[in-house]
């Protein structure tokens, strides 16, 4: 996930806090090694904080998306309506967007270590409460308060490995994170499916509790201390102004829309999915519901492969690849196959995680002053389009079916293909203004 630091960067810290080029006090002395002390593989310290970081990265999304298998008993249980249902899921993701950006200078105040502990503690108890709810508006409320808690792990995760772990080995140590996420979001939704299908809801929901316990007394046992921290305030008009710069920019603007347009399309695909193949002319069991989350494997895949993409057809021929996939799959599952449907996902899935791999990316390029702040606001307009994604795609199914979903959707790639024709066009017109100057 993209990282959500708030304040000086850390590489900026770390020079400030080197003796300076012009000290003479000791001539003869060579400059110390800044990194030589941190983090590296085969060091001490550096598995214990890789399996802490990974076991933060489970919870973290198991908790996040716990409820979304479980729409379809969530909904014939409490009696409710898909776009009602869907609540569950989009208030726990709305709640960690509105809590990524504040949570995040507050880590820059007590210390990531302490930030990350608390949430993943709080988040863990909430998640023990929730299939206790007794309506729906409990559970939604739950909901939105355990996505706060989990703002604390995106919002400080990231600055945590970068002031910990050697550069050389920060892409490692961050990937093993991000894969720790993934895990945790494919495997906390086949869990509950399976669970749900013999115990029920509740009962799925509590496994996914007793599972992010576990990771959270794992996490506090093997996360090492912090020993590069530099604890600093952040105060509000300070990281106002830092935000408003980025958003007053028009490159960033763009690609903050098109990745909250991607996971519109994705948050609303993957809630209500469960609704379409457990009723006609599916009707596949939960357990089968829970288990196309499998599928997630797939975004590994093109993420990866995305950097590759933009070296051969650059980043916007490569946004343009990722919504043609993206279009190509929602098309597909209008079928009534199975595996048609099965097919459709797995080409959404494949557009949406290079679409967001090239617009995540991007912003750490465009961003030329205090890159994690942008990264930041990139994470909170993500999180905010699968928010809309998930109820919008909800209302949508109630009132017209899935082909009603499936127009949300296409609309929202529509959006994202105009905005990256216009940022073409623009780019077009730019490259011709000087040659013109040369030409007069």
């Amino acid at each position: 996930m993209p990282p959500a630091d708030t304040g000086a960067s850390v590489t900026d810290r770390a020079a400030a806090s080197l003796p300076s080029s012009t000290d003479t006090s000791s001539p003869s002395a060579a400059p110390a090694d800044p990194e030589s002390d941190k983090l590296r593989p085969g060091g001490p310290g550096y598995r214990r904080m890789s399996f802490a970081l990974f076991a933060a990265g489970v919870a973290t999304f198991a908790l996040l998306y716990s409820t979304q298998a479980l729409l379809p008993a969530i909904s014939a249980d409490l009696d409710v309506t898909p776009d009602q249902a869907s609540w569950t899921v989009s208030a726990a993701t709305f709640g960690l967007a509105l809590g990524v950006i504040p949570l995040s200078a507050l880590s820059e105040r007590f210390g990531r270590r302490t930030l990350m502990t608390a949430s993943l503690t709080v988040a863990a108890a909430i998640a023990l409460l929730v299939p206790f709810a007794p309506s729906l508006d409990t559970l939604i409320a739950l909901r939105a308060v355990q996505g706060v808690a989990l703002a604390g792990l995106p919002a400080s995760a990231m600055a945590f490995l970068a002031e910990e772990v050697r550069a050389k080995a920060l892409v490692a140590a961050i990937g093993l994170f991000v894969a720790g996420n993934s895990i945790g979001g494919m495997s906390g939704r086949i869990v509950t499916g399976w669970v749900a299908q013999a115990w029920g809801w509740r009962v799925a929901l509590g496994a996914v509790g007793l599972m992010a316990v576990v990771c959270a007394v794992a996490f506090r046992l093997l996360v090492p201390r912090a020993r590069h921290f530099v604890s600093r305030s952040v105060g509000p008009r300070t990281l106002a102004r830092t935000l408003g710069g980025h958003l007053s920019d028009p490159l960033l603007r763009r690609l903050y829309a098109i990745g909250a347009l991607f996971m519109t399309v994705f948050g609303a695909v993957y809630t209500v999915i469960g609704y379409r193949l457990v009723a006609e002319p599916f009707h596949l069991p939960q357990g089968i519901v829970g288990s196309i989350f499998v599928i997630y494997l797939v975004g590994t895949v093109s993420s990866a492969a995305a950097g590759k993409l933009v070296g051969r057809v650059g980043r916007r021929g490569a946004l343009y690849l990722a919504v043609g996939t993206t279009t190509a799959g929602l098309l597909l599952t209008l079928a009534a196959s199975v595996a048609a449907v099965l097919a459709g996902l797995v080409l959404i899935t494949a557009g949406f995680f290079a679409g967001h791999a090239v617009a995540s990316s991007s912003v750490s390029r465009t961003a030329k002053t205090a890159r994690a702040q942008a990264s930041a606001l990139y994470q909170c307009a993500y999180y905010i389009g699968s928010s809309l994604g998930g109820a919008l795609g909800a209302a949508a199914f109630h009132a017209a079916g899935w082909s009603g979903t499936v127009l949300l959707a296409l609309v929202a790639m529509v959006g994202a293909a105009a905005i990256t024709l216009y940022a073409t066009r623009k780019a077009v017109a730019e490259r011709r203004l000087p040659s013109l100057g040369r030409a007069a």
